[in-house]
């Protein structure tokens, strides 16, 4: 037999199963010692009475002791009147000694009854008593927390007073220092961290086109007649770097092996546009076969008509064609000046395409015949805006078109596979290589935004500005991006809605003409030439894609007339 001790959860309370067991345990003895002094008298009243003559019944609810005398063999029904008496004075006794007996026997139940309600009494005492114990507690533990933590902060001020004064030269094994967590700083790539530096003063790092290597006769001849006798510092590092690439033609890279990619961060009016446009006419200039070579994509119509007009120019002396995708002309005459059906097929009338994203996809999902299995490179001008979202639909749809191969072609002899796992047999086939020619003025530094693109091995040119001071020379850039020279920095720190007022302030008191002010949407271009419009006195105009493009045409000849003041 066992005995098993249940404890209830009362509450948070301390110690509490001890002593319910205590008073589990000193109420089971009284109860043992209860019954015993019940068996005991039991036991002495069965002892009065004689053995043949009573028998003893024990009723449960009372527990009262009833002697009934049994009829002996000698006594006979004719006896006299004092031996009838004598029982009923007997029966008298024991009716006294019975109650008796009841009055003691429920003694013990009335004082088990104020035993119970004493240890309940006592037990609540305790409860209220180890309640206030627990606030008390409770409180003193806050204060000394307090204390605790204003001292630890005293000490951690203390002990990096002494880490600072501690020559960390020698180290003491085994003891211990508090240190203050570092944070975790990025880990930028090998090409980001440490960029090819371009100088950013144009005006006194000229460099003669006689000097650049890799140039050809025919492209120094077409450099002099537009009157382009010296190279900006950006044009004279990125030019031949792209040339050295291409040193063996454009349908193999150097050595066999492919090509490094190419970003080159500049300000506006470094000539970044001449930098890609020179090496792509001189690389291409001796095809045979006309295939689309190079792809520029531009953000703008406006920036793919500029970039067009280049070409156009360097062109000239050439078998080059040049074919501009923007939305200017109808789709069909679009598709007309791209691709022309023959008898043995289709076959391209562009070696270079200036485009727009959205201009080339729909002409890659929709033109017959229209292929990027030949491009050789593709150029990605303002690159920081055409990573953006919007824009990022298009990669999906030229990488896809560069690696197409049609089931049942014939297999080309540079035929090219989409890029691997790089092993021996990977590198055993030639094949035309991919080169990726990004440029931009605030080009990104985080490896995420660019990670889209694949570049390939590649290399950073970035422009600096020479600070002199003490005799040291040092690069600063403004933010991400870094201003041309000539160009004076100002900005007005203010409200939205005050915006087209300082605007007002800058024209009429203090006079600007020929301003250009850029919004982020068409509609607030077109919110903001309404109520300049409305105001009177200022001569404004609006450029955005609402406009035609002869009007946008026209309203640029009025600006550069003088004509108009914003």
């Amino acid at each position: 037999m066992s005995l098993f001790v249940i404890n209830r959860y009362l509450g948070d309370e301390e110690d509490s199963s001890e002593d319910r067991s205590k008073v589990l345990l000193e109420k089971l003895h009284q109860q043992a010692k209860e019954r015993q002094l019940q068996i005991q008298k039991e036991q002495q009243r069965v002892n009065l009475i004689p053995k043949g003559q009573q028998s003893v019944k024990l009723t449960p609810k009372s527990s009262h002791i009833v002697a009934e005398r049994e009829p002996s063999a000698d006594s006979t029904p004719g006896k006299n009147e004092k031996e009838i008496e004598r029982p009923r004075k007997n029966k008298k006794r024991k009716k006294k000694q019975d109650k008796d007996e009841t009055v003691e026997l429920e003694r013990p139940h009335d004082e088990k009854r104020e035993e119970e309600v004493q240890c309940t009494e006592q037990v609540k005492r305790k409860k209220v008593c180890r309640k206030d114990l627990q606030e008390e507690s409770l409180q003193k533990q806050k204060e000394e927390n307090l204390t605790q933590s204003e001292k630890s902060m005293k000490e951690n001020s203390t002990t990096k007073a002494n880490i600072d004064s501690v020559d960390h030269s020698h180290i003491l094994l085994g003891d211990f220092e508090i240190k203050t967590v570092e944070k975790v700083q990025p880990v930028l790539p090998e090409w980001l961290s440490h960029p090819n530096l371009v100088q950013r003063d144009i005006n006194q790092n000229l460099v003669p086109i006689q000097e650049v290597p890799g140039l050809c006769p025919e492209i120094l001849k077409t450099l002099e007649a537009n009157n382009v006798k010296t190279f900006f510092p950006v044009q004279a590092e990125v030019i031949p770097a792209i040339l050295e690439s291409c040193s063996h033609g454009f349908l193999l890279g150097r050595g066999g092996y492919r090509p490094s990619d190419i970003c080159v961060s500049a300000p506006t009016g470094s000539g970044k546009t001449l930098a890609f446009v020179v090496p792509i006419v001189q690389t291409l200039m001796d095809r045979v076969v006309c295939e689309v070579r190079a792809l520029v994509l531009l953000p703008t119509k406006e920036l793919a008509q500029q970039v067009c007009k280049v070409f156009n120019i360097y062109v000239t002396s050439t078998r080059l064609k040049v074919v501009l995708l923007a939305g200017q002309k109808s789709f069909t005459r679009e598709q007309e000046s791209l691709v022309q059906k023959k008898s043995s097929g289709f076959c391209s009338l562009g070696d270079i395409l200036v485009s727009t994203p959205g201009r080339l996809v729909d002409h890659i999902q929709r033109t017959e015949g229209f292929n990027l299995r030949h491009l050789r490179f593709l150029v990605i001008d303002e690159a920081d805006r055409m990573i953006d979202n919007k824009f990022q639909d298009w990669l999906h749809h030229v990488t896809k078109a560069v690696y197409q191969v049609k089931p049942g072609a014939p297999r080309m002899l540079f035929a090219r596979k989409e890029p691997g796992i790089v092993t021996a047999a990977s590198y055993s086939q030639c094949q035309t290589p991919l080169q990726k020619l990004l440029f931009s003025a605030t080009l990104t530094k985080n490896p995420e935004i660019l990670q889209p693109l694949d570049l390939y091995q590649p290399r950073l040119f970035t422009s600096t500005h020479n600070v002199l001071s003490a005799g040291l020379e040092e690069t600063s850039n403004i933010g991400n991006c870094s201003l041309p020279d000539g160009l004076t920095h100002y900005y007005i720190p203010c409200n939205l809605n005050s915006k087209p007022l300082i605007l007002l302030h800058l024209l009429l008191s203090l006079r600007f003409t020929r301003v250009l002010c850029f919004t982020n949407t068409r509609e607030a271009c077109h919110r903001l030439f309404l109520l300049l419009q409305s105001f009177g006195d200022i001569s404004v105009a609006e450029f955005s894609s609402r406009l035609s493009a002869g009007e946008r045409k026209k309203a640029l000849k009025l600006f550069e007339q003088g004509k108009l003041q914003l």
